[in-house]
């Protein structure tokens, strides 16, 4: 069995509107999500955090607190993911058409309202939930139980 790949996240709320990202190349999917991405050794959480979120939206953050705790898994080829949310702000730079993630991967970033939310396919579930519910304002993290991969 493989060990579970570690990946941080940003739960950035700005003016009341999600971060949100595209990280399928070349536009393979419509599943957006937040940004950031796996961890590397040697380097904190929030360090870890703050490097993939400037590497995918150009943008330098504070990191929070932890806010949620998501597993997902590929039964078909064993890939096993956890990822950590953190609250973050925005400390600098800005969103913008032309900036390319070095990775290839993130290829769209935008800010959605949670309406804008509720009409995007995305993961995990409980995106709302903390990004507006009640969560957001009683400082309580969550956890998503293990569930399939989506594509």
């Amino acid at each position: 069995m493989t060990k579970p790949r570690l990946a941080v996240r940003a739960l950035i709320v700005h003016q009341n509107r999600l971060l949100l990202v595209n990280a399928w190349p070349d536009g393979q999917s419509d599943l957006w999500c937040a940004p950031g991405g796996g961890v590397e050794p040697g380097q904190s959480l929030p360090e870890n955090l703050q490097r993939e979120v400037q590497e995918e939206c150009g943008l330098q953050i504070a990191v929070g607190a932890p806010c949620l705790v998501n597993e997902f898994h590929d039964p078909a080829s064993r890939f096993h993911q956890v990822d950590i949310y953190f609250r973050a702000e925005i400390t600098g730079g800005r969103i913008s058409a032309d900036w390319v993630d070095p990775a290839g991967v993130v290829t769209t970033r935008r800010f959605v309202t949670e309406a804008e939310l509720r009409r995007l396919r995305y993961k995990p579930d409980s995106l709302p939930e903390i990004a507006w519910g009640d969560a957001a304002w009683d400082g309580r993290a969550l956890y998503d139980p293990l569930e399939p991969i989506l594509r």
